[in-house]
């Protein structure tokens, strides 16, 4: 199991959450609205209020996933961070892995 970053537009944040879920690329997805992210980019320093994503996944969904935001993201390069979960709350683990099951 994964927990999954991804940094988007505000604007954009829920569209992108609900199509992951939609398509079981997701069990969940946690819309934290505004973030400042400074980062460089094409060689000058930027800073941009973003939405991040707490994607809750499997492993087994990450090549689909990855494959789906080129699609839906807005960015010509998108974070798309994976994360191990290594335990957690048995329950919700097991709702996790039937919920992304295809």
């Amino acid at each position: 199991m994964q927990v999954v970053l991804c940094t988007t537009p505000v604007a954009e944040a829920e569209r992108i959450a609900r199509a992951l879920v939609d398509e079981r690329l997701a069990a969940c997805v946690n819309i934290l609205p505004r973030v400042t992210s400074v980062y460089r980019w094409q060689g000058a320093v930027e800073q941009d209020d973003e939405a991040l994503l707490v994607i809750k996944t499997r492993a087994e969904c990450l090549d689909g996933l990855d494959k789906a935001m080129r699609k839906l993201h807005p960015y010509e390069v998108y974070e798309l961070l994976a994360l191990p979960i290594q335990g957690g709350h048995q329950p919700y683990l097991d709702w996790l892995t039937k919920e992304t099951e295809r």
